[in-house]
């Protein structure tokens, strides 16, 4: 039961993006399309996944002083894995997350998850923890990149869905664009938050 509760507060109860505002430097700056963000949030949760595992293994034999920088050092493992994976097996998606791909080793969801997380859980229950805050993380990404892409460009996933006389609002693709639909999409949330409360 917990295991279920764990993935559903990543998705739902405790979004990364959506209700605790993290990771805010990838979120606006590769969401402008539908796929960037699929891409950059699928890559993230790899990083969780593998991260939360090994921090959850070896937690008992990390001394407690030098744990942060372990846990970096993990990090970044599985973000250079990544980094190479994504370049031979994914180029154009590659070069269009760019410089954010590295970035991942200081998204502080991943090293917020293994301190408070996996560093103090089991192995079972820290990948499930991981699970659900990576599919909350890339389902905040992906949505709120389907929304600019939509706006901005009448695209869906990189093929045309408003065609004809659609006007495309290009601030959607650009920097304000990202702080105004993330705006609307948090606003959205909290408002379907309190009604279920109620």
């Amino acid at each position: 039961m917990n295991l279920v509760k764990n993935l559903k507060n990543g998705i739902i109860k405790e979004n990364p993006i959506f209700v605790q505002l993290l990771g805010m430097c990838p979120t606006l700056a590769v969401t402008t399309s539908a796929l960037n963000g699929l891409g950059m949030g699928l890559a993230t949760t790899t990083v969780l996944i593998g991260s939360n595992l090994v921090i959850a293994s070896l937690r008992k034999f990390i001394p407690n002083k030098i744990r942060i920088p372990v846990f970096i050092v993990v990090i970044a493992t599985f973000v250079t894995l990544i980094d190479m994976f994504m370049h031979a097996f994914a180029l154009e998606l590659y070069k269009s997350l760019g410089l954010f791909i590295p970035l991942i080793v200081v998204n502080c969801l991943i090293l917020g998850r293994a301190e408070s997380y996996a560093s103090k859980n089991n192995i079972v229950p820290s990948i499930f923890d991981a699970v659900g805050m990576g599919i909350g993380f890339t389902l905040a990404l992906t949505v709120l990149g389907m929304v600019r892409e939509l706006l901005g460009s009448g695209s869906l996933f990189g093929a045309t869905i408003l065609g004809g006389s659609f006007e495309p609002a290009l601030i959607m693709i650009l920097p304000p664009g990202a702080f105004l639909a993330l705006g609307f999409l948090i606003g959205l949330v909290n408002f379907i938050s309190k009604k279920r409360a109620a």
